[in-house]
């Protein structure tokens, strides 16, 4: 298990109060893993940063996190990929776990279940929390799944699932579409209940519940339909 590789992939828009903090923390947490930042046309520096945290940065100039996480699976070869948000609201003490479940080759996909732990209590935006209960009912309902958290940002995945992930969605369905893509085509899927933590002051979330919200049901809606 030693001699195989972990890549950890950090999309970033606008991250620069907070990825040199996630950079570190994981390369603590996950000492032989190559860090990876997918920088998504920030203005505010995140690329140099990064860099100069150690990080390997690339570019994604299509705009949205489903652009970004398809460029990432189709650029890199790993044998494990630990994907996380450059906002420092996962802690990267919960990687380590993800990474020996897709190591040992038990699960095509191992999510950080945010939702059994702390996140509703630090998540200071209701209506996230809302819509992240209204996702999971529905995928599960369709999909005949039993998935606790559908949305989790923190997660892990086999090379198998990265390269063959089709990544039709362009922004934060990709999460969504991931969990329905896993449930539909049989694939093992495990959680293990990690910490959340709120985005630190001066950090302004990217997801707009309302129209970020609506793109996911739509999501869902087509992949059932295409399904």
């Amino acid at each position: 298990m030693s001699e195989k590789k972990t890549a950890v992939l950090i999309p970033c828009y606008n991250e620069a109060l907070t990825v040199e903090k996630v950079i570190n923390d994981f390369k603590r947490a996950l000492p032989d893993a190559e860090i990876y930042v997918y920088d998504n046309n920030s203005t505010d520096g995140t690329d140099e940063i990064a860099r100069r945290a150690g990080a390997i940065v690339r570019y994604e100039k299509k705009q949205g996190k489903g652009n970004v996480v398809r460029s990432m699976f189709r650029d890199i070869d790993a044998d494990c990929y630990i994907m996380t948000d450059g906002d420092d609201t996962y802690p990267a003490e919960g990687a380590p776990a993800l990474r020996d479940i897709i190591l040992a080759g038990e699960a095509d996909m191992v999510i950080g279940d945010r939702l059994s732990s702390t996140y509703f209590t630090e998540n200071k935006r209701a209506p996230h929390g809302i819509g992240n209960r209204m996702v999971r009912f529905l995928v599960n309902r369709l999909y005949k799944g039993d998935l606790h958290d559908i949305m989790s940002g923190l997660r892990a995945f086999s090379r198998g699932f990265a390269k063959n992930f089709p990544a039709i969605s362009d922004g934060f369905q990709t999460e969504t579409e991931m969990a329905v893509y896993a449930l539909k085509h049989g694939l093992t899927v495990k959680e293990v209940v990690i910490e959340y933590r709120d985005r630190p002051e001066g950090s302004v979330s990217k997801l707009n519940t309302i129209k970020d919200g609506i793109k996911v049901l739509k999501m869902i809606a087509k992949l059932r339909s295409r399904y």
